[in-house]
């Protein structure tokens, strides 16, 4: 029964990128994608990672250290991911 529902909502989810880019050019469909996975995406993940990391701290669990470490981490790649990217065009132009 979970899997089922995971799998609906992993479709919706993709349903959804690929309409917002179905009649675009290949540069603004790649625009709309990092916009959506920076803008949207990018902040709930994070705030679900330092929510996973505080909680396995208040729990006493010994790996909580490295799920902060891994939260802050993930987060500075997925709020710096613009500028990684910008900076990659940078060089190859």
């Amino acid at each position: 029964m979970q899997m089922k529902n995971l799998f609906r909502s992993s479709f919706a989810f993709f349903a959804g990128l690929i309409s917002s880019t179905a009649h675009a050019s290949v540069q603004s469909s790649l625009e709309n994608v990092q916009h959506m996975l920076v803008g949207r995406i990018g902040p709930v993940a994070a705030i679900l990672g330092f929510v996973f990391a505080g909680f396995s701290y208040i729990t006493g669990n010994p790996n909580a250290r490295a799920h902060l470490v891994l939260a802050v981490i993930g987060a500075c790649v997925v709020f710096g991911a613009s500028s990684i990217v910008s900076f990659i065009q940078s060089m190859v132009n």
